[in-house]
């Protein structure tokens, strides 16, 4: 899959507030820097549809050559990452992550998946733990496997490592790249830190603000 920018401009009220054109292709990671207020997150809000009044936005955005500009959030097929794993109290482990999945697999697919997926990231056994009794990286890694659950085809990464310290950071940012580009997922990062953007290997991409 490709995710493809294609003369994306937004603007708020009457001001342009940045234009993008470009590809990221499978398993490319295209990172977003820029300060405060220049529109990082406003752009992954256009691409998963979540943009909203004063906000207004021009161009394209296509996945393997299919508009997704017109086309409501849910049919998107984008999932998002943010700095909080964001995961259900009230689910265990096991059950956010299957809360993802396609509503076409049953039960005990579902529950095999979600076994395969936590040992394949070193978290065997902990599908029924509740979401606060693991560690900020294990949520982390929790919170990457629901959206990859749900079998995106494009994935969102919004600051996603900002809260981690610096060790534990650079272990789940490498392993997040990996699961990325072993899926062949296109996905666009909003980092604040050159060496998120440096480690995604992809096209990194300056915004300024005006």
């Amino acid at each position: 899959m490709a995710l493809k920018l294609d003369n994306v401009t937004i603007f708020k009220a009457d001001r342009r507030l940045l234009s993008v054109n470009t590809t990221v292709n499978n398993g490319d990671i295209l990172s977003i820097m820029g300060p405060s207020g220049s529109g990082k997150s406003t752009l992954l809000n256009a691409i998963s549809g979540h943009l909203s009044p004063p906000f207004i936005m021009t161009g394209h955005v296509e996945v393997n050559g299919c508009s997704m500009t017109t086309m409501p959030a849910h049919q998107r097929g984008v999932g998002v990452m943010f700095q909080d794993a964001l995961l259900f109290d009230h689910m265990t482990v096991g059950q956010n992550i299957m809360f993802a999945m396609p509503q076409t697999m049953k039960a005990k697919e579902k529950e095999k998946a979600v076994i395969d997926m936590l040992s394949a990231v070193g978290l065997d056994g902990l599908e029924k733990r509740a979401p606060n009794e693991l560690s900020g990286g294990q949520q982390s890694r929790v919170s990457l496997l629901r959206t990859l659950a749900a079998q995106p085809n494009v994935v969102l990464l919004d600051e996603p490592f900002s809260q981690l310290d610096s060790h534990l950071r650079e272990q789940i940012r490498t392993w997040t790249f990996e699961q990325l580009k072993q899926r062949q997922i296109p996905s666009v990062l909003v980092t604040h830190d050159m060496d998120d953007a440096i480690a995604a290997g992809g096209e990194i991409m300056e915004l300024s603000s005006c």
